[in-house]
């Protein structure tokens, strides 16, 4: 599995999980990777995570970390798996069709790999931009079908 973060500036890293990713090490990937990044990019603060809250985003001790760390930025709150309302799934879906037009495919885990980093350096900055501003969009929809499907 690999875990990755952009934002409006960036792309952020890509990190491989090697096991399944609970709450201690999604902890350290925050703390890791994340934190710094967002010290970096963010210095007064006013720089936004958005996590999906699924179960080892909401266990406690990342919640504990989050609130030792509220100063540093803001953490986004969303529902579970709500694909529609966390931006990463949309940078996800443009390396997943870029990987699918490759020829020939991937045809083992350091392929794959290599396709993933090479899929994504080849995204244009305005294209996660574009994802980012498309936000308040999507989160209207959402709400006008009161978290029912939408059609985009």
């Amino acid at each position: 599995m690999v875990w990755g973060m952009f934002s409006w500036h960036d792309l952020g890293p890509l990190i491989h999980v090697e096991q399944s990713l609970n709450s201690t090490t999604y902890l350290s990937i925050v703390a890791g990777q994340v934190h710094p990044i967002m010290l970096m990019t963010y210095p007064n603060g006013d720089g936004f995570f958005q996590q999906d809250n699924v179960p080892c985003h909401s266990a406690h001790i990342v919640q504990e970390w989050f609130q030792e760390h509220e100063g540093d930025f803001t953490l986004l709150r969303g529902p579970p798996q709500s694909p529609y309302l966390n931006p990463i799934e949309h940078l996800w879906d443009e390396v997943k069709r870029a990987i699918r037009q490759l020829v020939p495919q991937p045809s083992n885990l350091t392929e794959l790999d290599s396709a993933i980093h090479q899929a994504r350096c080849q995204i244009l900055l305005i294209t996660f931009q574009h994802i980012v501003e498309l936000m308040p969009r999507n989160i209207t929809t959402v709400l006008k079908a009161k978290g029912g499907p939408t059609k985009y």
